[in-house]
C-alpha cells in the first residue's frame, strides 16, 4: 500500500535536531542557516503560503547533496528543494518543516558553440542562460514571464513554458540530460549530452514536471537552437474577447505560426488603464484612450525568423490581426516594442486594485474551447460577484484566470473558494488541464482527482514509493488535498519581483 506524508514516520523535532548536527560535519565548504531572516525567506513561494523550516541548507558540492539525502533518509527529515522560491502553487513551501535544499547559487553556464548546448547549474536564471546563449548566436527560447528570477531547476521542476511555447515549446522539449540525486541520495545521470540517446528507461522525462518530489536536479543540459535576426511586433484592439478569440483562430487556420501570440480580457485591461489613470501615466501609454472609454480586449502578436522569414508573413500577419480590430499598432522598432511588452508585463500587478489576494489559474482548454471558458468566466464572475481579469497564451490555449478578492473577508474568501472550483471543474469539462506551466503543488492539489483515475493517481504514487521510499523529498504535495482557505497568507512580504 502505497505511503502518504501522514504515515512516513518524520522526525520528530529532538531527531532532526541530531540528524542536523550529523549533517553539520559532513558541510565542509557548504552552509548551514538556522537564523529567523533565513528560516522565513525559505518558509513561503509566490503562493504566499508559509511554513518554517528547521534549518536552510547551501551545499556547495555534489557530496553535501548526497550526504543531505542520506541523513534525510536515515532519520526521516522532510527535505524540500528550492531555487529563487518563484512557484506560484505553494511548490516550494516546506509545509511539512524539515530542511530547505537551497540551490539558488549552483548557477554555472557553459554554452557550446559548436554542439549548440548549454550546461548549466540548476540555479541558474532563465534569463541568463538566454543572455550567454546568445553570445555565441545561439537561443533559449522557454521564457516564463518569471524568466529573470526563474531558476533552471524550478522550470525543469513545473516544465515551464512561457510566452513562446505556441512555436517553441515548452521546458522538456529543450532537456537533452540531467544530473542529481535520488531522494536517497545516490547521484544519477539521465542521458546525456548527445543528438541520440536511447540506453534504458527514460527516467529523464520522468523527472521534469515531477515538481521536486522524484529526485534532486543539479546540473542540465539544454539544447539551443540558432538565434532568430528579425522580429515584428504588433498590438491589437477589439471590442470583445469573442472579437479577439476569433481573430486567434483565424490566424492559426492559416498557417501562420507566431513566436508570441497573447490575449488580454477586457477586466484586465481595465485594471491597467485604472492604475495609469490614477498615476496620471495614461499620455504615455503606445496607444491613446481618454479617461472614462471603455477597455477593449487585446492581443500581442509576435513573429521571428530570419528577414526573409519575417517579411514574407509581413503582410498576411497584418491583415489577419485587422480583421474585426479597432485598431492595430506596429512597433517600429525595439524601444516600441517593448513599450507594447509592458503592457503585457505590468497587468498581473495592476488587477490588485480589485482585491488585495490573487489566484492565478494557469488552465489549459482546447482552441475550439477558450471562447466557452472566456464566457464562463464571465458567468463565474457573475454569481459570485468577484472579479475574474484574465489573460494568457491564445495561441496554445493556456490561459491565466485569476480571482480578485480581499483575504480577510471571509464571505469574499468563500467566494473565492466557489470561484475555483467552478472554473476547475469547467476546465477539465472541456478537455483540458487544470494546470499547464505552474504544477500541482499545494493550490491545485484539492483538484488533481478531476483531472485523474484513481487508477492514474495509484500509478504516479508508485513510482513516488519506488523511487522515495520514506517520502522525505518535497512531502505534503499534489497527492495530499491542502485546505488553502484556512492558511492566512503572508502579506508583508516582498519578492523581488514584486513591482
Amino acid at each position: 500500500m502505497s505511503k502518504s506524508s501522514e504515515s512516513a514516520g518524520y522526525a520528530d523535532s529532538r531527531r532532526q535536531a541530531l540528524a542536523l548536527r550529523q549533517l553539520r560535519k559532513a558541510f565542509a565548504s557548504g552552509r548551514i542557516e538556522t537564523g529567523e531572516l533565513a528560516l522565513k525567506t525559505a518558509s513561503l513561494d509566490t503562493c504566499r503560503l508559509a511554513h518554517m523550516p528547521a534549518a536552510v541548507l547551501h551545499p556547495a558540492c555534489d557530496e553535501e547533496v548526497s550526504a543531505t539525502l542520506r541523513l534525510a533518509n536515515k532519520y526521516r527529515v522532510p527535505v524540500t528543494t528550492r531555487g529563487a522560491g518563484s512557484a506560484t502553487t505553494g511548490a516550494t513551501t516546506p509545509i511539512l518543516g524539515g530542511w530547505v535544499l537551497d540551490l539558488s547559487s549552483w548557477d554555472s553556464i557553459e554554452i557550446d558553440a559548436v554542439s549548440g548546448y548549454a550546461h548549466v547549474g540548476a540555479g541558474a536564471l532563465n534569463a541568463k542562460i538566454d543572455e550567454a546563449a546568445a553570445k555565441k548566436g545561439w537561443f533559449y527560447p522557454p521564457d516564463p514571464s518569471s524568466k529573470g528570477y526563474s531558476t533552471i531547476g524550478g522550470n525543469i521542476a513545473c516544465n515551464a513554458g512561457g510566452l513562446r511555447a505556441a512555436k517553441y515549446g515548452v521546458t522538456r522539449d529543450y532537456v537533452v540530460a540531467l544530473e542529481g540525486f535520488l531522494p536517497t541520495g545516490e547521484p544519477v545521470k539521465w542521458g546525456l549530452p548527445l543528438k541520440k540517446y536511447v540506453s534504458g528507461f527514460n527516467l529523464r522525462d520522468l523527472w521534469i514536471g515531477s515538481e521536486g518530489m522524484l529526485g534532486v536536479v543539479t546540473k542540465a543540459t539544454l539544447k539551443l537552437i540558432p538565434r532568430p535576426s528579425v522580429r515584428a511586433t504588433w498590438l491589437a484592439a477589439y471590442k470583445s474577447e469573442a472579437a479577439a478569440l476569433r481573430t486567434v483562430k483565424r490566424i492559426l487556420k492559416a498557417r501562420l505560426v507566431p513566436s508570441i501570440l497573447e490575449f488580454i480580457d477586457r477586466q484586465t485591461l481595465e485594471c491597467f488603464l485604472r492604475k495609469h489613470e490614477r498615476a496620471g501615466t495614461l499620455g504615455t501609454l503606445p496607444f491613446r484612450v481618454k479617461p472614462g472609454d471603455l477597455a477593449p480586449a487585446m492581443l500581442l502578436m509576435e513573429i521571428d525568423g530570419d528577414a526573409a522569414q519575417v517579411r514574407r508573413q509581413l503582410k498576411g500577419a497584418r491583415e489577419l490581426l485587422g480583421t474585426g480590430a479597432q485598431w492595430v499598432r506596429q512597433a517600429r522598432d525595439d524601444a516600441q516594442a517593448e513599450a507594447l511588452w509592458r503592457i503585457r508585463r505590468t497587468c498581473s500587478q495592476a488587477m490588485f486594485q480589485m482585491g488585495d489576494t490573487k489566484l492565478n489559474e494557469d488552465i489549459v482548454v482546447p482552441l475550439d474551447a477558450q471562447l466557452p471558458l472566456l464566457k464562463y468566466t464571465l458567468e463565474v464572475k457573475k454569481k459570485t460577484g468577484l472579479a475574474t481579469p484574465t489573460f494568457g497564451h491564445a495561441a496554445d490555449g493556456n490561459f491565466h484566470v485569476h480571482v480578485m478578492f480581499d483575504w480577510d473577508d471571509p464571505e469574499q474568501r468563500a467566494r473565492a473558494k466557489t470561484s475555483i472550483e467552478l472554473i476547475m471543474r469547467k476546465v477539465v469539462e472541456l478537455g483540458g488541464s487544470i494546470t499547464g506551466e505552474h504544477g500541482i503543488g499545494l493550490a491545485k492539489s484539492p483538484f488533481l482527482h478531476l483531472q485523474h483515475t484513481e487508477a492514474e493517481i495509484a500509478a504516479m504514487r508508485r513510482i513516488k514509493d519506488a523511487l522515495d521510499p520514506a517520502w522525505i523529498l518535497n512531502p505534503g504535495k499534489m497527492f495530499e488535498p491542502f485546505d488553502m482557505w484556512q492558511v492566512p497568507r503572508v502579506r508583508d512580504w516582498r519578492f523581488p519581483w514584486d513591482h
